[in-house]
């Protein structure tokens, strides 16, 4: 009997352990585990735990924006690609946020710049769980679901959304893959195209770079002047077609090809361009007068806040189009400055810290859209997806 007797306190004592501990447990942690069905869908610690590539529902907390693997904002957003869910509303660190990528269809409902009012709200998504921005992601996602207070009625998913633009399969060759794997694979989808002669680059320009509030001006890149389209050429106030990689690094000159490439040319001051030359790009000089916020040394060109992320996509765009094949150049990106007429382009360091610091924007969207239809029929893959650029270099 006294044997029974202990048995029966020691079991007490186990509850009343176990008691204690649960009492001790956030609700974050006793939030209960989904199995990743569309009814029981796995908790926002469950996709970062289960990146495997399966097809699972999950459901979470909108917290912001990644712009890269460890970099989430949280207002001002520039595009409604991608958001961030984590299992509270309030969660800071993003090593505890799963970052998923938002198809078009589904941008204008669930895209954070369109609905900057989602921060807080918990929605349900379902995707493969894959890495995006070389961090636990959600990619190819086929539903979203805003969570209404009380729940959802778990059988009664979403319909699956229509089919996206063309342009959305313009990638499959590179889903899943990574360094110079991605880097070749990117190569290949763009490669194939074709460019038009320099005198047409005039015509162009007046499309890609049409000022939004002035169908009758460009914006110019390094200024930001609105100026009218008709005042190209060579004055002093007149503005031209810049190179933004420099046409002397690689001598590759005007010809078609990398010389009338839309994706690296822009219409700029005369003056300005001429100040900019064929400097490499890196931070600090002396300010530029007719173009504040532009920055230049003997070396250099740091152009203004505004487009920094602009000019570094078109520099990686240049990089990985352009690979020696066919009788091309083969150029490619280093870390230095002083690059002269070899066919490099610094400085790559800080061409990766102006891709963070200046996400893509509205108008480059625009700008790819226009190249890809009306011009050369390719994209720059790192206005599509910024994310590839850390994902190569």
């Amino acid at each position: 009997m006294k044997f029974a007797h202990k048995k029966v306190i020691g079991i007490f004592a186990i509850v009343f352990l176990f008691t204690i501990a649960c009492s001790q447990v956030s609700p974050t942690q006793m939030s209960a585990a989904g199995s990743g069905s569309w009814s029981s869908p796995y908790t926002a610690d469950q996709a970062i735990t289960n990146q495997n590539g399966s097809t699972k529902s999950i459901e979470g907390y909108v917290v912001g924006q990644p712009t890269s693997a460890s970099s989430v904002i949280t207002n001002d957003f520039p595009n409604d690609y991608a958001l961030a869910l984590a299992a509270t509303p309030s969660e800071a660190n993003a090593n505890q946020m799963v970052y998923v990528q938002i198809p078009s269809d589904y941008r204008s409902s669930f895209g954070p710049q369109s609905n900057p009012g989602l921060m807080g709200e918990k929605i349900k998504v379902t995707g493969s769980l894959s890495a995006y921005f070389s961090h636990p992601g959600v990619k190819s996602t086929s539903a979203f679901e805003l969570m209404e207070e009380g729940g959802t009625d778990p059988t009664d998913p979403p319909s699956e959304p229509t089919d996206p633009p063309a342009y959305e399969d313009y990638y499959n060759a590179a889903e899943g893959k990574t360094g110079e794997v991605l880097k070749t694979a990117l190569h290949n989808i763009i490669d194939d195209h074709h460019t038009l002669s320099y005198d047409a680059v005039w015509g162009a320009l007046r499309k890609t770079d049409e000022d939004p509030n002035n169908p009758n001006n460009v914006i110019l890149l390094y200024s930001g002047r609105s100026q009218s389209k008709t005042t190209n050429g060579g004055g002093v106030n007149d503005w031209n077609r810049e190179h933004v990689w420099a046409k002397s690094h690689g001598d590759f000159g005007t010809a078609q090809g990398p010389g009338t490439d839309l994706h690296h040319l822009r219409p700029t001051d005369v003056t300005v361009n001429s100040t900019r030359g064929n400097l490499d790009f890196d931070n600090g000089g002396t300010e530029q007068t007719e173009a504040p916020g532009n920055y230049y040394d003997s070396d250099s060109w740091e152009p203004r806040d505004e487009v920094k992320g602009d000019v570094a996509r078109m520099i990686f765009y240049m990089d990985v189009r352009y690979e020696g094949d066919k009788g091309e150049v083969d150029l490619e990106l280093n870390n230095n400055v002083n690059n002269g007429s070899a066919p490099y382009m610094g400085k790559m360091s800080v061409l990766l810290e102006w891709n963070e610091q200046d996400p893509v924007d509205a108008r480059e969207i625009r700008r790819n859209n226009i190249i890809f239809e009306q011009y050369q029929g390719n994209r720059n893959p790192f206005i599509d997806h910024p994310e590839w650029v850390e994902m190569i270099w």
